[in-house]
């Protein structure tokens, strides 16, 4: 078989066509963020489970004024790094406590992944891009992963594995720029009529300061996976490209000191705060734990080996988890595989691709298939793939540009031929029957008998839950008429994305075309967002919260029936502790183990003590018939998405 890359070690740097920065391009970039990301951060409310827990340990953060030790519902929680959290307290610290100004930095931070992507996609396409465009690599990378489905989904609540991809994209270009550098100067000295600023920019202290910085903040973000990703990637690239022999003249000592200095503090006064405490024997944990025992193996090395305790999440099938993949990166799937095939074919033809080229091609291959086969052997969630997406995104624009160019610059080539046949012969059916699909439901689907609500609409699947989407298996036909006018959205939306861009291209006008792509996915996504906002009751409590803050004093309790996750926005949106019934499980069961935990853990026998006693007590409850009968006398204070919030007191009427 032969191989997929040189022969021979690469000795020259990668020549090509300076890239430029187009305030068009840039404008258009921003307009689109702003639509998609930045509209987004004020409705709807917070969710239940991780989204309104992560931000929670924030305002807790700066209750406490303790940015070491989370805590949720004053219970230590050990199950992630920091960074997420600072980011959420910093911006409630400026802007005041609010689900907006918790959310608004991982909106600027999808703001500045779209940057990096059009910086790299700039370095890597500049030569294959349009003489009059040379940006245009950049500019369609940065708009695919602007309107593809996976990064706007995994955005609408507050997890942290977007953060990994602007890490990841940041320090793939630091390395490829340090590289270059080395190729280019091996020497490394500076001549006397060098100014400091033309010194700095062919120093490669400053990208490998750099992306040892970024991966510091990618272990502060995603914990060990932060490290294992880009030292992976720098290796590998290193091995295939037969110049391991140079990772000596990336300033290692002087690296590992930066990122020393940036991800070594929290871990170590995190060990210190939270030292080994005696655990109880037969539920699987060792005699002594802390912190390090539960962060650093329990977190890392057994979620890995699935063998966490508790195993409180999902495991995607390895073949349903590369399906998410192609899913997440649509529309923009359509043209990988003639991406693909052209980064293999630099790869093996290396005497006919120019040095950029194989470059790309290999960063780029590199860099998915080491986080797809990560995860393909370790435990996985369906969005863990999304640090994979910004190549995917890359490759996509990529080789748009190379067909612009190609055809603007030759006329009518094989890759712009193959290109359209890919969006006529799928593309456009695959849009056109959902498109339809989404149309006849938003016109069929019976309309709801007045009074009805979603939560009376929906089947229930309790078992797909531990999935991301889960709630997404409990529609019905008769729910999806609260849908209808996202669901005529989204058929617009598509037909644009299908039927206007195949058009477009079928004429030649091939950046309309991936404009017309672009636009239909942002009302497509936008549809997206109004349907979680008529899914919203169900998915969180924002708006019983509300009905709790109107009579709720300082003495009051409140009671979730079950776990955190349950009702954990009644935490944000109250800022008053809850108790649990039986919720001693999942996020809260390790950290409950402190001497120092309040007691907020009840049982039935406490709960009906507590429902009988002098103070005023609310539970929130899925169960409000049930719980009526063995808590009388209950009144119901508000109900919402299928919960209530039932009292043990009468509450005023309205």
């Amino acid at each position: 078989m032969p191989s997929l890359v040189t022969e021979r070690p690469i000795t020259t740097a990668p020549s090509a066509v300076a890239p430029s920065w187009s305030p068009r391009s840039l404008g258009i970039l921003f307009i689109a963020w702003l639509i998609l990301q930045f509209s987004g951060i004020f409705s709807p409310g917070l969710l239940d489970d991780v989204d309104s827990i992560y931000i929670q340990i924030a305002r807790e953060m700066l209750q406490r004024h303790d940015f070491v030790t989370p805590y949720i519902d004053g219970i230590r929680f050990f199950d992630k790094p920091p960074l997420m959290y600072w980011m959420a307290s910093t911006s409630m610290s400026v802007f005041g406590v609010s689900d907006w100004a918790a959310r608004l930095p991982l909106s600027l931070a999808v703001l500045a992944l779209l940057l990096s992507t059009y910086a790299l996609g700039n370095r890597l396409f500049s030569s294959v891009s349009p003489a009059h465009a040379r940006d245009r690599g950049g500019f369609y990378s940065a708009l695919a992963l602007a309107t593809a489905i996976g990064p706007y989904l995994y955005t609408r609540f507050f997890i942290p594995d977007i953060l990994i991809a602007l890490w990841m994209t940041v320090g793939v270009h630091l390395f490829l720029i340090a590289l270059e550098r080395i190729a280019d100067n091996p020497g490394a000295r500076r001549l006397a009529s060098e100014t400091s600023a033309e010194a700095a920019s062919k120093s490669t202290l400053v990208p490998c300061l750099g992306f040892a910085a970024v991966m510091a903040l990618n272990v502060l973000t995603k914990g060990l996976i932060g490290a294992v990703f880009p030292i992976g990637f720098v290796l590998l690239y290193l091995a295939i490209t037969r110049r391991l022999h140079l990772l000596t003249r990336f300033h290692l000592v002087s690296g590992t000191a930066a990122f020393l200095a940036i991800a070594a503090p929290w871990h170590i006064l995190a060990a210190l705060r939270n030292p080994a405490i005696a655990l109880p024997a037969g539920l699987g944990l060792p005699v002594h734990g802390g912190w390090t025992w539960f962060y650093l193996y329990n977190e890392h090395i057994a979620r890995f080996l699935s063998k966490r305790i508790p195993h409180d999440y999902g495991q995607t099938p390895v073949w349903l988890f590369w399906l998410y993949l192609a899913i997440w990166a649509m529309p923009w799937t359509t043209f990988l595989p003639a991406a693909i095939s052209t980064h293999i074919r630099a790869l093996r033809t290396r005497a006919m691709a120019s040095a950029r080229e194989h470059e790309a091609a290999l960063a780029l291959l590199l860099w998915s298939l080491l986080v797809l086969g990560f995860f393909t052997l370790s435990a996985r969630q369906e969005y863990y793939s999304l640090p994979a997406i910004p190549a995917l995104a890359l490759m996509a624009g990529g080789v748009l540009s190379r067909a612009e160019r190609n055809r603007t610059d030759l006329g009518a080539t094989e890759l712009s031929v193959k290109l359209f046949r890919w969006s006529a012969f799928f593309l456009l059916p695959l849009t056109t029957a959902v498109a339809a699909l989404c149309a006849w439901f938003a016109i069929v689907a019976p309309r709801p008998v007045p009074g009805a609500t979603l939560s009376t609409l929906l089947a229930t699947n309790p078992e797909l839950y531990n999935l991301s989407l889960g709630h997404l298996f409990d529609l019905t036909g008769p729910a999806l008429g609260l849908f209808r006018g996202p669901l005529a959205a989204v058929a617009v939306g598509l037909a644009i994305v299908g039927v206007a861009s195949t058009i477009l291209r079928r004429k030649g006008h091939a950046y309309a075309a991936n404009l017309a792509i672009a636009t239909g996915m942002t009302i497509t996504l936008l549809a997206a967002h109004a349907g979680l906002s008529r899914f919203n009751p169900i998915l969180g409590s924002k708006d019983l919260a509300k009905s709790i803050n109107a009579v709720l004093r300082p003495d009051d309790v409140i009671v979730l029936d079950g776990e955190l996750t349950t009702g954990s926005t009644i935490l944000f949106y109250t800022g008053h502790q809850v108790h649990l019934v039986d919720g001693r499980v999942n996020g809260l069961w390790y950290g409950s183990f402190w001497p120092d935990a309040p007691h907020v853990f009840e049982t039935e026998v406490s709960l009906k003590a507590l429902w009988q006693g002098p103070r005023h007590v609310f539970l929130l409850t899925s169960n409000a018939a049930s719980r009526q009968q063995t808590l009388a006398p209950a009144a119901i204070l508000a109900t919402s998405g299928g919960k209530a919030v039932l009292t043990n007191f009468a509450p005023p009427r309205p």
